[in-house]
């Protein structure tokens, strides 16, 4: 029988929790968004956004002004609760699930008889039943599924979010979703709950199966990268350009080869592999390796920047401290202004830490005054470029594709991305 929601309640409003509220509200949902911010909480409710993502804004603001959707640091009680909250890895690289269980224990005390609960964040496999653990231990007086299935009180799935950056609002919508139940009941809940505005088709299974998806679907993507990557090592040692190899490799009809880079940022493909290692530390040899490479990159780039550095100084007749370097980007991929896990970021800091010199970054989605690189200054692009001994392309921005050969002709240039080649 479909089970209706009145009152949907997000936990965490963020990059996919404040889209995910916002679409509930657009169908007519009331949505309690939930984050320990006060910032963004304020933000939210004068009908602003906290964070960048194409077409969000406008639905913020017109589902706060139809009084849809609103934000509060406490929860309240709902009928449904999304949790949608980081988990990043730790040192050791295990799932860190302190967020997951923080916001677990906030809902706790509002939950109710018939409640669904739909963990969203990308997580290790088992993560929803720990997270059922946690509940049950803060509310003894509930019954939850692995116990009691579908007899239950309160009902327990997984559903991750499989959206591009950039294009979130769309593809909340359109992409098919997995949902994973504690039980046959939570399974169908949750569907009933994301039929509110999805279009695309709803997969249901069981929750490991759908942890374990998440996982594997970034984890695919990391290895083909990573394959890119090493063969862009294996290039530069035999002296071939590996921009056009893999356009001549793609040529096949079977052969569809990634284009390399400085290596693989974001919070999903940079993180999740490690969730299956981590779960089976022996037999996922090959997820190990792929991370490896491609955590391998920034370092990588980074030595070719100085060693271009001792180059260009011996043939400037100047000290490396003269010469001034400017990095081209910084968020984890093209058009955006997320820096999560961006390696371009985290190469941009290593070179402002080791330059003796000037060092400037040039990012066109974030604002002057968000500077992330201690250090550097940031930069328009004409200034960079002018002013730069060594430039350094490290995302394919769209601001950046309209550079001209011109430009950059009075200086060494290192391209990560191929955009030079093309």
């Amino acid at each position: 029988m479909s089970k209706q929601f009145s009152k949907v309640s997000v936990i965490g409003l963020g990059y996919i929790g404040l889209p995910t509220a916002a679409i509930f509200a657009r169908e007519g949902t009331e949505v309690i968004g939930v984050d320990i911010n006060q910032a963004a909480v304020d933000t939210i409710n004068k009908g602003e956004i906290h964070i960048v993502e194409p077409g969000l804004r406008e639905v913020v603001r017109h589902t706060v002004a139809e009084h849809k959707l609103r934000a509060t640091t406490q929860p309240e009680a709902a009928d449904a609760f999304v949790i949608a909250v980081p988990t990043p890895f730790t040192e050791n690289r295990d799932g860190d699930l302190s967020y997951i269980r923080a916001a677990a224990e906030a809902i706790a005390p509002v939950l109710k008889t018939g409640n669904l609960i739909v963990l969203e964040s990308t997580s290790p496999v088992g993560t929803t039943e720990k997270m059922e653990h946690w509940l049950a231990a803060a509310r003894p007086d509930l019954k939850f599924p692995s116990e009691y299935g579908d007899s239950a009180d309160v009902l327990v799935a997984y559903c991750p979010e499989r959206v591009l950056p950039g294009k979130v609002m769309d593809e909340l919508v359109q992409n098919d979703r997995i949902v994973g139940g504690l039980s046959k009941a939570s399974s169908e809940a949750a569907g009933d709950l994301y039929s509110i505005f999805l279009k695309g088709n709803c997969l249901k299974t069981n929750a490991r199966t759908a942890e374990m998806a998440k996982l594997t679907e970034n984890s695919f993507r990391d290895v083909n990268i990573a394959f890119a990557n090493e063969l862009s090592l294996v290039c530069d040692e035999l002296n071939i350009n590996v921009w056009e190899l893999i356009r001549l490799a793609n040529r096949h009809p079977r052969v569809n080869i990634l284009q390399p880079g400085p290596g693989v940022g974001g919070h999903c493909i940079a993180v999740d592999p490690w969730f299956i290692v981590s779960s089976a530390p022996k037999t996922a040899k090959l997820i190990r390796t792929a991370r490896e490479v491609n955590d391998s990159k920034p370092l990588w780039v980074l030595n070719r920047v100085l060693e271009t550095l001792t180059r260009v100084a011996a043939q400037k007749q100047k000290s490396i401290s003269e010469l001034t370097v400017t990095c081209m980007g910084l968020a984890f991929k093209p058009n955006i202004d997320d820096l999560r896990e961006s390696p371009a970021l985290a190469i941009a800091k290593e070179i402002a830490a080791k330059h003796s010199g000037t060092t400037y970054v040039v990012e066109p989605h974030i604002k002057a005054d968000a500077n992330p690189v201690e250090g550097a200054k940031l930069v328009e692009i004409d200034f960079g470029l002018k002013h730069a001994d060594v430039a350094v392309l490290l995302v394919d921005h769209n601001e950046f594709k309209a550079i001209s050969r011109g430009e950059i002709e009075h200086l060494a240039w290192i391209d990560t991305r191929g955009l030079m080649d093309h």
